[in-house]
């Protein structure tokens, strides 16, 4: 019987092989190209479900490294910014990001239609075009989450759902626009493959703005202005978000190549692992000389800055580069956390650092590092002309979000407010907005 099954394969497989191979041996050109189109597009959908499933990690990043009682408000956070981000990008932000329009941002391809000619920037890829709108919605996300994480434990929830609305649906996509829609940045020659500023800086500068228009929390400071640790409640929980953050990074790193390219994918997959490595490592060192101890929440930190520093240059740099790059990104979060401290800009998961600043490091440090055929930085003969884009890049993006996250921010504080009542801050967000407690059988206390 299984020599009968075995014979009944083989005979099989040699037929269908008649349908994909041609007499001579050579594969058919038309079915080859069906292939590539399916495989493209199979593997640009997971490399987005991986990035989604980051919406997690980051969940459980930001709930970990704050405290019990403000764990359903971090989660409610999470939930609703992907949920309506969704609909925001949907609407009107994947046209402004890449539709025909100018330089400034695109104008056509709203509500995204199936056959719509709007989105000339993305020929490039054989995608369909909702695969590439589904990929780039999860960036979007993204990026409107790292803002949750800084401005956690004093926001009012539904301040909250206003800004990560305008961040999915105009200030992200505008961003996005200059530099992968074929806006002004993309044209005098900025590079950034998945994102280091395009997303990453972006939700970081955001963040940063948030972080200084509420101001720290209660108990943050001493009365000499002295910062205090704050413990967030639960270190499991925010190392297994930063692994599962690096698990999503190689859907995000990866699937920018928005096709299923053997060699460069796999090139990219090795480089955004090695630089997640150096970063927890060279974080790890770096705060065992600052602090004393090998702090485990610099180190998780140290492997998000890592990942975050390597994205604009994954597809560009060596492996040994990407090493370098990461750990620089790790030196560079451990110094720019404390700074932060110091500078009273309080910010209870290192969002502004590890996305702010590595993605601008990792944004300038292509310059230096880049070493493909075509694209060439300063250590491998290309000259300052890439470095110089990468820079003015870097600085445009930042002037953009901290004028617009500043309008965005004190407009809401304005109009309905934005920070939580001391009574409620003192509670915790969770009983307070949402009558709901994460741990409910067990008596949850905190420090002030």
């Amino acid at each position: 019987m299984t020599k009968k099954v075995i014979i009944t394969v083989l005979v099989l497989t040699c037929l269908l092989s008649l349908n994909v191979f041609a007499l001579n041996g050579s594969v058919e050109g038309e079915k080859v190209s069906d292939a590539k189109y399916m495989a493209d597009t199979l593997w640009v959908l997971v490399a987005a479900f991986l990035v989604f499933f980051m919406q997690a990690g980051f969940a459980m990043v930001e709930s970990g490294f704050t405290r019990a009682k403000n764990a359903v408000n971090i989660l409610m956070k999470n939930l609703m910014d992907f949920s309506m981000g969704s609909i925001a990008y949907w609407a009107i932000g994947f046209a402004i990001m890449f539709g025909t329009g100018n330089a400034f941002m695109g104008t056509s391809g709203w509500f995204v239609p199936a056959d719509s000619t709007a989105f000339a920037s993305l020929e490039w890829s054989s995608v369909p075009t909702h695969a590439a709108w589904l990929f780039q919605l999860v960036f979007a996300a993204t990026a409107a989450t790292i803002v949750s994480g800084a401005m956690a434990e004093r926001t009012q929830f539904k301040s909250y759902l206003i800004y990560s609305v305008f961040i999915t649906g105009i200030i992200y996509p505008i961003v996005g626009h200059w530099i992968w829609g074929g806006g002004w940045l993309s044209s005098m020659g900025m590079w950034d493959f998945a994102g280091s500023t395009v997303v990453h800086s972006t939700g970081g500068w955001l963040a940063l703005t948030g972080a200084i228009v509420l101001g720290p929390r209660i108990g943050k400071y001493d009365a000499e202005g002295k910062p205090r640790p704050i413990a967030g409640h639960n270190l499991p929980l925010a190392a297994l978000g930063v692994f599962i953050l690096w698990l999503g990074w190689f859907g995000f790193n990866p699937g920018s190549q928005m096709g299923a390219d053997a060699a460069p994918i796999s090139g990219i997959a090795v480089t955004t692992n090695l630089a997640a490595a150096a970063g927890a490592i060279t974080a790890m060192i770096t705060a065992w000389i600052f602090l004393g101890k090998p702090d485990a929440g610099m180190s998780l930190n140290g492997a998000l800055a890592g990942l975050v520093a390597i994205t604009a240059g994954c597809a560009f740099v060596s492996p040994v580069s990407s090493a370098i790059i990461g750990a620089l990104g790790g030196i560079v979060v451990v110094l720019s956390v404390l700074m932060f401290e110091r500078l009273r800009i309080d910010d209870p998961v290192g969002a502004i650092s590890v996305h702010g600043t590595c993605g601008a490091l990792g944004t300038i440090l292509l310059g230096f590092f880049a070493n493909t055929e075509d694209l060439k930085g300063v250590f491998f003969g290309g000259g300052f002309e890439l470095l110089w884009a990468q820079i003015v890049g870097v600085v445009a993006v930042l002037v953009w979000c901290l004028v617009t996250g500043f309008i965005l921010f004190y407009g809401i504080k304005a109009l309905t407010g934005l920070r939580v009542t001391e009574d409620e801050e003192q509670a915790g967000l969770d009983y307070e907005e949402h009558g709901a407690s994460a741990y409910p059988d067990f008596n949850v206390s905190s420090i002030r």
